[in-house]
């Protein structure tokens, strides 16, 4: 009998159908478009000084253990997937389910409270004038919908084209922040900071507030892994990713902490927008020095980029309903590549339809910032869930034989010592996330129903993807017996 020839491999296996176009630069970018956002610059300057203490303590606690657990898993199985493959390989089919399922979920959460944070960054585009914006319901909504059809259909036309959506926004990104910076340390020289910054102050003050805001802060630094999702689509990804992960990740923590006390000199802390007061910001420094084209060219450049850290969820997301689709627990539709631009074009057009309806749905009795809260709180809990499998994934993959098998595999230093100090701690902070998650915010206009809302949300939705897992995993073994 002849062997399949490759035209027909790649038409029973999608995956290879996927284009390796990511070179170093492209997942460096992606990285920064991901991870990054103004809006947790915003959260943090809101909550006063003591964010300083606590974006350092969420960088040495949090972040730093997660880039090693994500490097070591991501050069160790560089498949599509990421994730989800991680947690199949090291608890089994049902768990890796859950894991993928969460991951992907989670977005119809997080894709909204992002359109909304974005849509009122974009307010400023028109200058402080049109500042006000920022708080319409309608302009929001409008300008939430217009990111989210222009993410989706640049990375369904393929991620050749999509990747410089990406590119774009993690350019975008960062480059407001370093203006913000600029400006306000000119600003602090001429004329002194606003809020007056002491050892004392910017330590963590532990009340309610910070409780609330803890979690933000540690999702503020997730979204390293999402790029592992696209491995088979990555040129070289045991060489890229090392490399890429870390760069974006010093430069990530170094303009949180710098970004948040340009804010605070600039803003006094209570009157900081949580969702716009980088812009805030931006705009009063540039008009104390006379230069305010520079508010409205950020407002342009953090729109681009806002739209780029969509695409990028977007695109890394959507790889996981996808390879879950092709192991059938998820219909079946959901592993078909696009027949002309070779992208996973189901799981995306599932996800913006899901997401458009959680935009409308959240802003039932709720003010603007008490539905981006829950938003955010939502994302957070089940996000976090995947990361609870990860880090004892990383744990348990750690006494394999085959650890250091395979080159340019990059390990956690320290041997399984560190490879379990990394773990927990990974573990136990993002489980206090998750916990601390359900305290409502202070400015929630009825704190039960807010957490009602919670609960409900999370459970459905979690609740719903065993229902189809269970599904999946009948008509798979019907169908494994009927073979």
């Amino acid at each position: 009998m002849s062997s399949a020839s490759p035209r027909g491999s790649e038409q029973t296996d999608p995956k290879k159908q996927l284009r390796r176009v990511l070179g170093f630069w492209d997942v460096l970018l992606f990285e920064i478009a991901t991870v990054l956002g103004p809006r947790w610059v915003a959260a943090a300057a809101h909550n006063g000084t003591s964010s300083i203490s606590l974006w350092v303590l969420a960088a040495v606690l949090f972040f730093i253990p997660t880039a090693f657990v994500i490097t070591e898993l991501a050069t160790r199985f560089p498949h599509e997937g990421g994730l989800y493959i991680w947690s199949k390989e090291a608890f089994g089919d049902f768990h890796g389910f859950v894991t993928g399922w969460t991951y992907w979920i989670y977005t119809v959460f997080y894709f909204p409270g992002l359109l909304l944070a974005s849509a009122s960054m974009a307010a400023y585009i028109g200058g402080g004038g049109h500042a006000q914006l920022a708080e319409n319901r309608e302009f929001l909504l409008i300008g939430s919908f217009v990111l989210l059809f222009t993410a989706v259909f640049l990375n369904i036309i393929g991620l050749n084209i999509g990747k410089w959506l990406q590119n774009a926004g993690g350019v975008g990104t960062y480059v407001p922040l370093l203006m913000l910076a600029g400006i306000g340390a000119w600003v602090w020289h001429l004329h002194g900071s606003v809020v007056h910054f002491t050892w004392a102050n910017m330590l963590p003050q532990w009340n309610m507030a910070t409780v609330n805001f803890w979690p933000q802060i540690a999702f503020a630094f997730t979204g390293l892994e999402l790029v592992s999702a696209m491995s088979e689509e990555i040129r070289n990804p045991r060489r890229i990713l090392p490399r890429a992960i870390w760069g974006a990740g010093v430069s990530i923590a170094f303009i949180y902490i710098v970004g948040t006390m340009s804010v605070l000199a600039l803003v006094p802390a209570k009157q900081v927008d949580p969702l716009s007061g980088v812009f805030q910001a931006i705009t009063a420094g540039s008009t104390m020095l006379k230069i305010g084209f520079l508010g409205v060219l950020a407002a342009v450049l953090v729109t681009v980029g806002n739209a780029g850290g969509v695409g990028s969820t977007v695109a890394g997301i959507a790889r996981v309903p996808f390879v879950v689709g092709i192991d059938r627990y998820l219909p079946k539709a959901f592993g078909k590549i696009h027949p002309r631009w070779h992208t996973p074009y189901v799981s995306i057009l599932v996800q913006a339809v899901l997401s458009g309806a959680i935009l409308l749905l959240v802003q039932i009795n709720e003010t603007a910032n008490s539905a981006y809260q829950i938003l955010v709180d939502a994302a957070v809990i089940l996000y976090f869930i995947p990361f609870l499998y990860m880090y004892a994934a990383v744990i348990k993959l750690s006494y394999r034989e085959d650890r250091a098998a395979g080159e340019n595999v990059v390990l956690i230093p320290g041997g399984r010592t560190g490879v379990w100090i990394a773990g927990l701690l990974g573990f136990l902070v993002t489980l206090l996330g998750i916990a601390l998650s359900f305290v409502p915010p202070g400015e929630s206009t009825s704190k039960l129903w807010f957490f009602v809302k919670l609960v409900l949300g999370t459970g459905v939705t979690i609740a719903l993807g065993l229902i189809l897992y269970w599904r999946g995993a009948r008509e798979k073994s019907k169908a494994n017996l009927a073979s």
